[in-house]
């Protein structure tokens, strides 16, 4: 199982991506963090969310929920990988976060839980849970009380990490906005990235195999859907509301070149897949599907860029070494790491198959 990308290339990519970022942050450190930031938590939500996946399938099996395990078991594998990536973020913190360095600005709960030693404490708990759960899900396959048990445990504890997690690393660029529908924010965000990627590999290592394309294309409706409902619920929130500190959210993602940022967002992500995917031509297609699906994985950073980058000040010119820098160190080095981990999991596998037949 290959990408079409030689996996000679993957370390030269990496390399060349963290020069890049080496020279963004010489040139401009809020801008380069911040970017890195961004690309960060779009390429470490296909991990995260790729448990949230595995969780379901094992609660829904079926043969197209099992075409899934192998590309979406080694992506979650790859989380000490992803932890390690977000060293250069507690590192730079300071440049990313106002509460660093103004702390005597925010209440006395937000200071407390936002102490710098507290954020980095609970990074690590999320990195730990979710590393005992990828382990507990490839281990569990092929037992079937396992994976049941594993499944329903999991997404509890998946769920609060996860909302707990995007609270902590997007809204707090912005300590003084709430939205009790953030966290929701990050879960679906992470399961939409962990199914496009699903579909990414599902498609492109077996192009020439019958799948159960309608059953893909429903279950990436769904999860559209809801993404969907969650934008326009706090944008219907927030309006109605007209609190200031709320409608402040929407007003710096409609300024300048941010405004294309949003509406690209929402036209590409919703509006486009939603009339396509009511095709039957579209629902069938394993090339429509995989086209959708890489859109989507591709857009995940674009809602990332603009969840994090618009309340920093930072004009969308300035990021044209930094995002593509970003990208190449994070998106090669997860790759190679996938490579490392897809391999375990089909031994894990393999192994599973033959006590539990």
């Amino acid at each position: 199982m290959n990408f079409a990308l030689s996996p000679r290339a993957l370390p030269i990519i990496a390399a060349g991506g963290f020069l890049g970022c080496g020279i963004g942050l010489l040139i401009d450190p809020k801008t380069a963090l911040a970017s890195y930031l961004a690309v960060w938590f779009a390429a470490s939500s296909v991990p995260i969310g790729a448990l949230a996946v595995l969780f379901t399938s094992y609660l829904v099996r079926a043969g197209w929920t099992h075409e899934l395990h192998a590309p979406l078991t080694g992506a979650a594998l790859t989380m000490p990988l992803v932890a390690m990536l977000f060293v250069p973020v507690i590192f730079g913190m300071g440049e990313i976060y106002p509460w660093v360095s103004a702390p005597d600005k925010l209440p006395a709960f937000k200071a407390a839980y936002f102490a710098p030693w507290f954020f980095v404490l609970r990074a690590i708990f999320y990195f730990s849970i979710w590393t005992l759960l990828a382990v507990w899900v490839a281990r569990a396959y092929g037992d079937e009380a396992a994976m049941v048990r594993c499944a329903s445990a999991g997404l509890i504890v998946w769920a609060l990490t996860s909302s707990w997690s995007g609270i902590d690393w997007l809204e707090s660029v912005e300590p003084h906005f709430h939205s009790s529908i953030y966290g929701l924010f990050a879960i679906d965000f992470q399961l939409l990235a962990g199914l496009a990627f699903g579909l990414v590999t599902l498609f492109t290592l077996r192009p020439g195999r019958q799948m159960s394309n309608a059953a893909y294309a429903g279950t990436l409706l769904s999860v559209l859907l809801l993404w969907a409902y969650m934008h326009a619920m706090q944008y219907i929130i927030i309006w109605t509301g007209n609190i200031p500190d709320e409608v402040i959210w929407y007003l710096k993602r409609l300024d300048g070149g941010w405004t294309v940022a949003l509406w690209a967002l929402y036209i590409l992500q919703f509006v486009g897949p939603f009339f396509a995917l009511l095709s039957e031509k579209v629902r069938t297609s394993s090339e429509w599907l995989l086209g959708l699906a890489a859109l989507t994985l591709a857009l995940r950073v674009l809602e990332a860029v603009v969840f994090v980058l618009p309340p920093l000040g930072i004009e969308p010119l300035a990021l044209l070494l930094d995002l593509p820098a970003a990208l190449c160190a994070i998106g090669a080095s997860l790759l190679m790491g996938w490579r490392v981990a897809h391999p375990l999991w089909e031994r894990w596998s393999g192994r599973a198959a033959a006590a539990h037949p």
